[in-house]
């Protein structure tokens, strides 16, 4: 079968190419799916470029993509939930990362039927986004009715629809753009939008209840700014927390060296009796089935930026690296 696979470090044109290799086999407890749509995040160009280099060796070549859908061609013998032909899709656990492939596996419990009134192109454009924006305002911020939440970088994949989900959850949404994306945002639910070109997102004040950090860096420590006493700071791209490093099971060494790295976060944490995490998701195939829902009900729309053939997968990923996609970038694996 045919797969996008990384073959080296390095910049995206010459990191990637497409190779035939073996269809993967399945276990007991896995689906074989034949990929009909996926979805590139900032996470594959970041793997690329070596930005993860210290977190383990690799062996090339290796898959890439984490988002699929499609439809099951092959089960496991212990599955009774799926059949083969039903519509699928998944955020595939990291062991089975490469979903830029004619066929992906996936664990059961990773896999949901795709939303009823979504074609494949938008079903795959929600997994890893749904995921993440879910368990960063369900399960970690447990943000409700009425508050106040900051969503940084309201208009790329993971913006669009952290905003339509606080707006779903009842809060009132302040988010950070540019100005040609000001409307768009303000179409997805945004209560305000802040121009980060001419405005400064810190001139807020203490206001927010949640503050959604998508960015890093002096986003993360700026966050403790604009939050309340008691305010929560969920973070995708900032320090990693101890609660988080020890999920991942990192031995003490590292723990204690990544503790250092976050000290600056951890004391402004304290001086507002706020909580910080780092999230770093989790595959779920049951989220996905609450997350079908909200899309089935129409409490949610899923927003595609750009659409590529499967021969274009490697221009999709150079597009999305330059960081102005407004909702998600998707590859086209079959017609």
């Amino acid at each position: 079968m045919k797969s996008l696979m990384i073959t080296k470090y390095g910049d995206i044109n010459s990191s990637l190419e497409e190779q035939e290799i073996a269809k993967p086999a399945l276990e007991e407890n896995q689906i074989l799916i034949k990929a009909y749509s996926s979805s590139f995040n900032p996470i594959d160009f970041k793997i690329v470029r070596g930005d993860f280099k210290a977190m383990g060796k690799v062996t090339f070549p290796i898959g890439t993509g984490r988002d699929v859908s499609g439809i099951i061609e092959e089960i496991g013998k212990n599955i009774k939930k799926f059949k083969k032909g039903d519509k699928v899709y998944s955020r595939v656990n990291e062991s089975h990362v490469g979903t830029m492939a004619e066929y992906v596996v996936s664990n059961v419990n990773d896999t949901a039927l795709i939303p009823s009134n979504l074609s494949f192109d938008e079903s795959a454009s929600i997994p890893l986004v749904g995921l993440t924006t879910y368990q960063a305002l369900e399960d970690i911020a447990k943000l409700s009715k009425g508050e106040k939440i900051l969503i940084h970088a309201g208009s790329g994949g993971i913006g669009t629809f952290a905003i339509q989900l606080a707006k779903h959850l009842g809060a009132h949404v302040t988010t950070t753009t540019s100005t040609k994306n000001i409307s768009f945002v303000k179409g997805l639910g945004a209560d305000k939008v802040i121009d980060y070109t001419s405005e400064n997102y810190l001139d807020e004040g203490a206001v927010f209840d949640v503050v959604f950090d998508t960015l890093g860096g002096e986003h993360t420590l700026n966050s403790f700014k604009v939050i309340k006493n008691e305010g929560r700071v969920i973070s995708i791209s900032g320090a990693i927390d101890g609660a988080t490093a020890e999920q991942f099971g990192l031995n003490k060494f590292i723990r204690m060296i990544l503790a250092f790295q976050a000290r600056k976060v951890t004391r402004a944490a304290s001086k507002k009796n706020a909580m910080y995490r780092f999230l770093f998701m989790s595959p779920n195939g049951e989220q996905l089935k609450k997350i079908a829902k909200l899309y089935e009900s129409g409490e949610i729309k899923p927003i595609i930026d750009k659409t590529y053939k499967f021969a274009e997968a490697i221009q999709a990923l150079e597009y999305l690296s330059k960081g102005h996609a407004r909702g998600k970038v998707i590859v086209k694996i079959r017609e």
